[in-house]
């Protein structure tokens, strides 16, 4: 299973974004959806994660408060949106899956490029 992650694009410091994350049917249940990005020169870093079954999530520090994550169960998709977005956010965002806590994260796809500009 591959999850494509889509959405991104060049856009203004302080505009939204909204990614998505498809993947077949039933490629999400019963996992954990997470999010990450890396800058050119830097290392992978955790934005979220959404439980695919409870719903609930969890941001990192650099986007919580300016984030949400969502999911649509009959479309089999993941969202996580972007509000004020900062030149800091300039990244290639990836989704994978992970069981639960394990955080042994999987399915890993091609990711969408966000580029923000000052």
């Amino acid at each position: 299973v591959q999850l494509q992650a889509s959405g991104g694009g060049l856009v203004q410091a302080g505009a939204s974004l909204r990614l998505s994350c498809a993947a077949s049917a039933n490629a999400f249940n019963p996992y954990t959806v997470g999010w990450f990005r890396q800058a050119t020169g830097k290392e992978r870093e955790f934005v979220g994660r959404i439980g695919w079954n409870s719903g609930v999530t969890y941001y990192a520090a650099s986007i919580k408060g300016r984030s949400t994550l969502s999911r649509d169960r009959a479309r089999n998709m993941v969202f996580l949106q972007i509000d004020n977005l900062k030149p800091e956010d300039t990244a290639v965002h990836y989704c994978a899956r992970a069981l639960g806590a394990t955080e042994r994260w999987e399915s890993w796809g091609q990711g969408t490029e966000v580029t923000v500009s000052s």
